[in-house]
């Protein structure tokens, strides 16, 4: 073949092209310094707020890994919604005698594979064949729409085998009420950047008798 018969690609072709493998090659960049430093190394994502990511803030954080550590016994199994701060951090805590899996849409977090599952809640149901349910779901959908909170919802009705939490808008509450059947908690998370919308925790069990049961062992000890 003559080298004029070669295609050639467009500038705009070839500049996707850069991107996406600059792109790769920074994401094996950080997948092998979390192997030779330990997987679990927090690495800090900016938020994208694009994909509607808001950070808890730290004390969110605390808590949430408390309920945890009280609702899931040795060799049980959690997954993490649309939450991907908290995985490091519940990782950490219980991941020695627990399961925990990150069901997330940013391929950023990838780097916890093989526990990172892409999770995409346009397709609830598509999710891999083997991969069972689990003794607690946290979600957090990523945006207050109707639609959003239906998909994931038909996602958690379909992991959860007992103990569901969901933080989101308190806009939400009649959705989540309506379809999952969860109750407004006393506790509410916070995020690193102050958010306009108001936001509330759901549980079908008593999640503020388990953090104040938590807290009172912290004060006793």
């Amino acid at each position: 073949m003559e080298d004029d018969d070669v295609p050639a690609l467009s500038a705009e072709t070839f500049a996707a092209l850069q991107e996406f493998y600059a792109e790769q090659q920074k994401r094996e960049e950080i997948i092998g310094k979390l192997d030779a430093i330990g997987k679990l190394k927090n690495v800090v994502f900016d938020e994208n707020w694009q994909l509607s990511q808001f950070w808890y803030d730290e004390k969110t954080i605390e808590e949430m890994v408390k309920v945890v550590d009280a609702s899931v016994a040795s060799g049980g199994r959690v997954a993490l919604i649309s939450c991907p701060t908290l995985f490091v951090p519940v990782k950490t805590k219980i991941g020695e005698r627990a399961t925990v899996s990150l069901l997330e849409f940013d391929t950023r977090f990838e780097v916890h594979a093989p526990d990172f599952i892409f999770y995409d809640y346009n397709y609830p149901e598509k999710l891999p064949p083997d991969i069972g349910q689990y003794d607690l779901v946290i979600a957090d959908p990523p945006f207050l729409s109707e639609e959003c909170i239906v998909k994931t919802s038909q996602t958690i009705r379909r992991l959860a085998k007992e103990k569901i939490v969901v933080c989101s808008g308190a806009i939400m509450k009649p959705h989540i009420e309506k379809l999952l059947d969860l109750k407004l908690c006393n506790f509410q998370p916070h995020h690193r950047n102050n958010l306009a919308n108001e936001f509330s925790c759901y549980a079908n069990f008593d999640l503020d008798s388990l953090l104040e049961k938590a807290k009172s062992g912290n004060d006793s000890r």
